[in-house]
């Protein structure tokens, strides 16, 4: 007896996918982010070179993106066997940053180890009598002037408790078997997450992409009610325009509208592909856009009141206490919260909504892994369990190569990945090609046929002179920028990286880029034909309606090239 194939499902409602890419593209860099950077590259000012990519970059980027999906009914990879065949390894691109971002599932395991710590009393973070403390340590409970301390007990309990960090790369030490734990409980709690496909992911979404706006608005009021919060917002938003000369400030607001929207990750095109055809994507795809960019900026209110606080109480200049990162999550706000009544509430409020905007990224973007080989062999994936099975063999096979990241070299290897693997030029070069792939080789009257056939609704002028011209020159503009602006990594602690890392750093940044050349030269070798009959199959403008596009061959084609 032959054994049923599943088909492929879609969401219930269209809140389940409003929740779901909410989710995903409102996490980390929204709360820890976007604050930092506005206030170090001119505060206000800021707004506009940010509203500027957000206009011309990320909203027609993001609509891009949602519209392939839907319009396709395919994952990351297959929709472009549909719109572009030879923009095929962009698809394979978005999966190599899709495993690259796996990495950031280590900030889970450190929340829930700070999160367990929350229910101590007091909060072990605030006490200078601890067996990792050393003998430099300042209570922060001490009149003190920030010149005068070598170490405090914040950054004392985030480097020597939570890290037990090493010397450098080289010194891997031994494995903090707390921190393993944590990894463990984060990867089974994503599993369980996304184990069924949308029907697992439409119901937790209600939860992980709700709650932590409820906790967001409760930190929010907590932080204007304290003293000196109103120094912290002045520091956040006081305009210096003069920052806007400099080249580093734009590349800046690019990047963040690059990580804060999702772009060029898949994610986009694996939710919107369970939608159902007639979803007015173009619509929700313009408030996601603006929900993102409002959260961005009211989480900065909470953060920097919380932060116009710290310096209040220790009469230190607020850009003292300030750092982007896991510094301003595990160091400057556990700090503000040891400083409040009620301190093991506040923490365990932080660190459940850190945890929770963690989790809609992560597991968003495993479903983009999932779902994009599903669609690549729907025949062997969509049999019962088959989709479980695989999905716990990745996560279990990602669990184990994380596992070198909870040593005591591990935040050395993090930091590594981070600033190389994913970083804004790979995002920028991906954002080009699919503008590219779309609207000149399938076509942007074409593609905007398509909104108007789902939808109803045409997209206004604007969308297709950004998909056409404006789009790819500000990203190839800013790709050129990326490396002539490029700063190697440097560590916070006067580690310096040696030679081969900087290597392996730049292997990892090409990764992705070197794959959409490659798989379009292959595709162009398997292709039989003359060159002029092989070029016109793979640049073939499929017909138009939301039928499924018919497989073409030379052959068949080659009347039409006369």
């Amino acid at each position: 007896m032959e054994t049923k194939v599943q088909k492929r499902e879609q969401w219930r409602n269209k809140r389940e996918y409003f929740l779901a890419v909410a989710g995903s593209v409102v996490g980390f860099g929204n709360v820890w982010r976007f604050p930092y950077l506005c206030y170090k590259n001119g505060g206000g000012a800021f707004l506009l070179p940010y509203c500027f990519f957000a206009m011309f970059v990320g909203v027609p980027v993001f609509l891009l993106e949602s519209v392939i999906g839907q319009y396709t009914q395919e994952g990351a990879i297959t929709c472009w066997r549909k719109i572009c065949p030879l923009g095929e390894g962009i698809g394979y691109a978005f999966i190599v940053i899709q495993l690259f971002s796996r990495l950031y599932t280590i900030i889970i395991a450190w929340s829930l180890f700070y999160l367990g710590s929350s229910f101590s009393a007091p909060l072990p973070w605030a006490t200078c009598n601890n067996t990792w403390n050393t003998e430099h340590i300042v209570n922060w409970t001490g009149n003190w002037t920030y010149e005068s301390v070598t170490k405090s007990s914040f950054s004392e309990f985030w480097e020597r408790r939570v890290l037990g960090m090493s010397a450098g790369l080289e010194e891997v030490g031994k494995v903090s078997w707390e921190l393993v734990l944590c990894l463990l409980a984060s990867w089974a709690g994503l599993y369980f997450c996304i184990w069924k496909g949308i029907r697992t992911t439409g119901k937790v979404v209600y939860f992980t992409a709700l709650f932590p706006y409820v906790m967001l608005a409760i930190l929010l009021v907590r932080g204007l009610t304290l003293p000196g919060a109103w120094q912290g917002l002045v520091f956040y938003l006081y305009p210096d325009p003069s920052r806007l000369l400099n080249l580093q400030v734009w590349m800046a607001a690019c990047s963040q509208v690059l990580f804060s929207y999702g772009l060029a990750a898949g994610s986009l095109t694996v939710m919107g592909s369970y939608n159902k055809a007639s979803n007015n994507i173009y619509k929700e795809s313009l408030w996601l856009c603006a929900l993102n960019s409002g959260t961005s900026f009211v989480a900065g209110f909470a953060v920097f009141s919380a932060l116009g606080f710290i310096a209040h109480q220790q009469g230190v200049p607020i850009d003292m206490v300030t750092e982007s990162g896991p510094g301003l999550a595990f160091i400057a706000y556990p700090q503000a919260a040891a400083m409040m009544p009620l301190s093991q509430l506040w923490a365990v409020c932080f660190f459940i909504m850190l945890i929770l905007l963690a989790v809609d990224t992560l597991f968003a973007g495993i479903e983009t892994i999932t779902s994009t080989v599903i669609d690549m062999f729907p025949g062997q994936m969509r049999r019962p369990w088959h989709r479980e099975l695989f999905l716990l063999f990745f996560c279990f096979s990602v669990f184990l190569i994380q596992l070198p990241l909870t040593t005591e070299g591990g935040v050395y290897q993090f930091q590594l990945i981070d600033y190389y693997g994913a970083n804004g030029a790979c995002l920028l070069f991906l954002c080009l090609a699919e503008c590219v792939a779309v609207s000149w080789a399938f076509g942007v009257d074409q593609m905007c046929d398509a909104v108007e056939e789902m939808v109803g609704q045409r997209p206004c002028l604007l969308f297709k002179l950004c998909w056409r011209y404006i789009t790819p020159l500000i990203c190839l503009v800013c790709f050129i920028c990326s490396f002539l602006d490029y700063q190697p990594l440097t560590s916070k602690w006067g580690y310096v990286y040696p030679a081969w890392a900087y290597g392996l750093g730049w292997a990892m940044a090409l990764s992705s880029i070197v794959v959409v050349p490659i798989c379009g030269i292959c595709k162009v070798c398997r292709t039989e034909g003359s060159l002029r009959q092989v070029g016109a199959v793979i640049l073939l403008q499929f017909p138009r309606g939301l039928e499924e596009p018919g497989m073409v061959t030379t052959e068949s084609y080659g009347h039409m090239l006369i």
